[in-house]
């Protein structure tokens, strides 16, 4: 089982951010805190959460590291008996905001993985995307984290921006992994509704040439990718759980929850959410629905499709795809290794 907890505040809004985030309610925090609390105890009785039973934890958001490690002391009291050994927990952080402080304060509730939304460290680009921190700031946040005793640091990059070229792209890769990371996040940057970019879609320019070289380079320097936006030495076991359809825990405004074929949606609006934290809706999934799922998933990552929940007309088409070397088998399991043909591939053998 894994659990997911969102941080819905940020110190400011990225042009292309589409999450539940708000500049303007830092006066909410510890009220907000409180309630993650509230639901983190119904949700671990929903999921007749047993001792060590959880596998992983992902802080999300948002920025968690707007939030004092103070903050989060209550929530991992709670959690810690259902804790696996050496449980992966990961948060996502802010080089502006994750200061030497915030990060050893993480490190002593257990935290034990930094992901830091870095996006790209060149100046301009940061200011066209409207991040907060400097090319420096990001630099030093790794190091710190390093230097504090973090071996799980992971980084985001953006590309497909108006304006990139293969020396600035180039330029970002080589600062990255110059730095003490295992994993690396690679996003195509999208146009979504509700942002700021929403009315200058020019800002999307994604060439496939580009792209395929983005991903050969990153892997140049022995960073595996395991699925469409992710590499690494080391492979983040909360992304793979998702992928493999595991259970989780989602707890927080615009979190989503699963557990078996039942998803979980709390409250998306903060003050909404404070005021109850367990008025949260529920979807039935079908066992269609689910099947779909793992085959769109399993396509787009190392998780592979397990032929036996083909139906008789996709396992033909597998065929088709096994002989033209689309895909490879091994031990029952369909693994596709060009993760930018995974759609394609999964709508050829689903319709």
């Amino acid at each position: 089982m894994l659990l997911y907890i969102h941080i819905p505040f940020c110190d400011s809004k990225c042009a292309y951010c589409a999450f539940n985030s708000y500049v303007d309610k830092f006066h909410l925090k510890e009220k907000y805190m409180q309630a993650l609390h509230q639901q983190l105890q119904h949700e671990l009785i929903r999921f007749q959460a047993k001792k060590n039973s959880i596998e992983t934890v992902f802080i999300g958001g948002g920025t968690p590291s707007t939030v004092s490690p103070k903050l989060y002391e209550a929530i991992f009291e709670l959690l810690r008996p259902y804790l696996i050994q050496n449980a992966e927990i990961t948060s996502e952080a802010n080089p502006n905001s994750a200061t030497k402080e915030w990060l050893e304060g993480m490190k002593k509730l257990g935290v034990n993985r930094i992901s830091f939304g870095t996006q790209t460290f060149d100046k301009e680009k940061l200011k066209l995307l409207n991040r907060a921190h400097t090319p420096q700031m990001a630099i030093d946040a790794v190091n710190n984290a390093s230097s504090i005793g973090f071996e799980n640091i992971s980084l985001d990059l953006i590309y497909a921006t108006l304006g990139d070229t293969k020396e600035l792209l180039t330029k970002d890769i080589q600062t990255a992994l110059s730095l003490p990371i295992n994993h690396i996040s690679a996003y195509a940057l999208i146009i979504e509704e509700g942002t700021a970019f929403e009315k200058r879609p020019q800002m999307s320019n994604e060439q496939l040439d580009l792209t395929k070289w983005i991903f050969q380079e990153i892997q140049k320097y022995g960073f595996e990718q395991y699925e469409i936006s992710n590499f690494g030495t080391y492979k983040s076991l909360h992304n793979l759980g998702y992928w493999q359809y595991k259970d989780y825990i989602g707890i927080g405004a615009g979190a989503v929850g699963k557990l078996g074929l039942t998803r979980f949606y709390p409250q998306t609006d903060i003050e909404t959410y404070i005021n109850n934290p367990l008025d949260i809706k529920e979807e039935i999934l079908s066992q269609e629905d689910k099947r779909l799922e793992q085959i769109f998933l399993g396509l787009r990552s190392a998780v592979g499709v397990n032929q036996k929940i083909l139906h008789s007309e996709e396992t033909k088409k597998a065929s088709i795809l096994l002989d033209e070397k689309k895909l490879k088998l091994k031990n029952n399991i369909l693994y596709n290794e060009n993760y930018l043909l995974a759609d394609e591939i999964a709508l050829f053998l689903t319709s």
